[in-house]
């Protein structure tokens, strides 16, 4: 069984990332309605990724035998100056996530719940792939920045991106 205190943080942390694939999906059709259907495309793949790790998680409660309690999703921003501007605001949203999951990581420790420790390595290493994957996309984007030629290429390669079920849950279903 969970603690208590991990059992509401992780509950907490479902929101988070139910969160998270809010703002992508507001990120996404805020791009569309701009004109970047690449770009899009890259943050609707980041809200299905999103909503993957909210299952995750609410597939470990649910195999510890703890109740999920969703909650209410907070709003989110609904435009952006720029395209640049939409993956910095990632990368630093991004960090705060990597803050959450290390916290959640801590309070398993402190528990000496291994079970839980062994599930969220899995989350650490996702979330060093999420930054590098944002600092990627600010590079690109910075690199054609004032390029219309050369975003429009970025946008058309972007569009390419596809949806990979997260393993946790490719590895369930199986």
């Amino acid at each position: 069984m969970l603690s208590a205190k991990l059992h509401a943080a992780i509950n907490e942390q479902i929101n988070a990332e139910l969160w998270s694939a809010y703002l992508y999906l507001s990120m996404s059709m805020d791009a569309e309605a701009k004109g970047y259907k690449g770009v899009a495309n890259w943050f609707f793949v980041q809200w299905q990724e999103e909503q993957d790790h909210a299952r995750i998680l609410m597939n470990y409660l649910n195999s510890r035998d703890c109740k999920v309690e969703l909650k209410p999703i907070a709003e989110v921003r609904t435009e952006w100056n720029s395209v640049l501007e939409m993956y910095q605001e990632t990368l630093k949203h991004e960090k705060v996530v990597t803050g959450l999951i290390n916290n959640l990581a801590a309070i398993a420790a402190e528990d000496r719940d291994f079970a839980s420790s062994n599930m969220l390595v899995w989350f650490i290493d996702e979330q060093i792939e999420e930054e590098e994957s944002a600092r990627d996309m600010i590079f690109a984007t910075e690199s054609v920045e004032g390029d219309k030629y050369g975003m429009y290429q970025l946008d058309k390669e972007l569009a390419a991106r596809t949806y990979t079920q997260a393993s946790p849950l490719a590895a369930s279903a199986e």
